[in-house]
């Protein structure tokens, strides 16, 4: 199941209300713990998507210089 950028930055943010309201310190610092690593992902994600996106665009791109140079 792929995951998107909106999902992790949601959870991001929830973390980090979390963390913003914990009272415990340790609450507030594994609330912390999970936005960074929610935050990680999200910014995994979007460079996987930016990257398919580009090795698509080259793909589609050589496919059309291909078929102008048969022509």
């Amino acid at each position: 199941m792929s995951q998107t950028f909106e999902f992790y930055d949601t959870r991001a943010r929830e973390a980090a209300v979390e963390a913003e309201a914990a009272t415990l310190d340790n609450v507030k610092e594994r609330s912390l713990r999970a936005e960074k690593t929610w935050r990680g992902l999200a910014n995994q994600a979007r460079k996987v998507k930016a990257d398919r996106e580009r090795h698509e665009s080259e793909r589609l791109a050589a496919r059309q210089l291909a078929e102008s140079a048969s022509q």
